[in-house]
């Protein structure tokens, strides 16, 4: 099952179980004041996804690695090109 998938079917049932609690379809009676508390239920869920976003984009961006190989490699590979591109008569300023 893919990420999408899972998010999707997630959403589709946070949406089917929210909707059966505002229109009475299930089997006990919820109160109007549970009822005022289900309603937002939708801006709160954006703002909880937002701020997981940001921690996960957060501690994603704080434990990137380095990548030191492949930095020295294509710094050897500069090199290389401008020792080619000099040999050819190409003027690095």
């Amino acid at each position: 099952m893919t990420k999408l998938l899972q998010w999707l079917l997630f959403g589709f049932i946070a949406v089917t179980t929210w909707l059966s609690l505002l229109m009475g379809m299930v089997p006990f009676h919820v109160s109007h004041r549970l009822k005022e508390v289900i309603w937002p239920m939708p801006v709160y869920a954006i703002i909880v996804f937002g701020c997981y976003s940001l921690i996960v984009i957060g501690y994603r961006v704080a434990t990137f690695n380095d990548c030191v190989e492949a930095s020295e490699s294509l710094k050897k590979e500069v090199e290389e090109a401008r020792k080619d591109l000099t040999k050819k008569g190409f003027k690095f300023n």
